[in-house]
This record gives structure tokens, sequence and C-alpha cells, in this order.
């Protein structure tokens, strides 16, 4: 269990309690960007591991704690997200099936609090998923480390990381769906709406498609977003 985290002592907490209702155990890794806030002392007090990484990027905390994990089993999760009450049962009972191991699952997004427009997109996102076989990271990922590994696992990259790998994996296997919610908060949409929000992302992933270096990127996105640093894409 892998949980991207920076500045996240507000929201951790919900996450970390939906990880310890489960019925199996659970080795619970923190990686966390250098938060200046009580992220790290919340994690070790709820039984989690911290891999702290300096410097902080996205794509650089998730690989660097895939190193760390010691599963076979690699759930990627975001600090903002909470999973569903049922969520332990439904993953033990995909795991046994015979093409688990040599696929990748995801969740479908829920965005919380709710409007329509948001509900709208979460129909979008779920049409892109399944047809398209691009989920991104506020769903979740759950895949095997052998699976992991040749798709040559997560990279550096401060911005992408998630489109960079499921376009990877998609190339090599088939992405599915868990079928349970993953909601994550809608904050990042409290100040631009969904549309303008929408737009920008388009733009990101056109300038991503057009060879722009992620790392040029970042720093236009970050300048652009300095209250916060994950964008919904």
């Amino acid at each position: 269990m892998i949980v991207l985290c920076l500045n996240e002592a507000a929201r951790l907490p919900l996450l970390l309690a939906d990880l310890q209702q489960s019925s199996f155990p659970l080795e619970i890794l923190i990686s966390d960007g250098g938060s200046i806030d009580a992220s790290p002392q919340i994690a070790e007090l709820a039984g989690g591991r911290v891999v702290s990484v300096h410097p902080p990027g996205r794509g650089r905390q998730l690989a660097l704690a895939a190193d760390e994990a010691r599963g076979d089993w690699l759930l990627f999760l975001h600090a903002d997200s909470r999973l569903a009450p049922n969520w332990q049962d439904s993953v033990i009972h995909l795991l046994p099936s015979e093409d688990a191991q040599g696929s990748g699952w995801y969740f479908d997004l829920c965005i919380e609090p709710s409007t329509w427009a948001r509900r709208l997109l979460e129909q979008l996102v779920h049409l892109r998923s399944r047809w398209l076989q691009r989920p991104y990271g506020d769903q979740g990922l759950l895949i095997h480390r052998s699976l992991y590994e040749r798709c040559g696992g997560f990279k550096e990259l401060p911005l992408m990381e998630d489109l960079d790998l499921v376009e990877r994996l998609s190339a090599i296997t088939r992405l599915r769906r868990i079928g349970l919610p993953l909601t994550t908060d809608g904050r990042r949409w409290d100040g631009d709406g969904v549309l303008r929000r929408s737009w920008s992302n388009a733009m990101l992933r056109r300038s991503w498609k057009r060879g722009e270096p992620a790392e040029q990127m970042a720093r236009r996105y970050y300048v652009d977003q300095l209250a916060y640093q994950k964008p919904q894409r």
C-alpha cells in the first residue's frame, strides 16, 4: 500500500482509518515529499512507514516507495482519497482470479462534494478509463509487482507520471475496473470549476504528446497552481 503525500494532515487520517479496517495485514508506506505539517507523525501513529523523499516529486515519490515495498501486490493511492467500506472484500475476491496478476486494476472516480458538473466528469472519466484505457492517479492503481516491473514502473517525473505509466501499461495488458468508487477531495475544482480545469488539463496532455519535457511543464503548472500541487487530468 503506497500513499502519495505532501502536507495532507487534514485528510490523511481518513484514508488511514479506511485502511485500518482491512481484515488482512497491510504494509502501509507513506511516500512523503517533505511535509511541513503533521503528515509523517500521523502516518507513524497509524502504523504506517514513512518513506521521506527529497527533493519531492510525484513520480519520484511513487517509484522510490515501490522499491521499498516488500509485498507482491502494490496499491498506489493519493492521500486525499477515501476507500469504500467493502474495498478489502472486493480486492480479496479478485486476487485469486486467473488473470489478476496480468492486469492492472483501478477504482471508479468519485468527487466529493458533488455537483452536477462533477458527476458528469465522473461519467466521462469512466468512459475514458474503459474505452481508452486511461485511468489516472486519483483512481488508484492495484498491480502485481511482476507486471509493475515488466512495464518499467513509475518514472521519476514531476508531472504526468500516471499518464506515462498507464500508456506503457495499456500497451502490454488490459486495465480493468475493480468495481468500487474511490472518493477524492473536490478542492482542486473549487476555484476554476470543472470546465476550465478540464480544458487546462487537456492542454497539459497535448503538450505532453507533443514532446514537451515534464520538468518544463511542471514549472509552468506549479506557477499557476501554487495553492495546490496535484492536477486532476
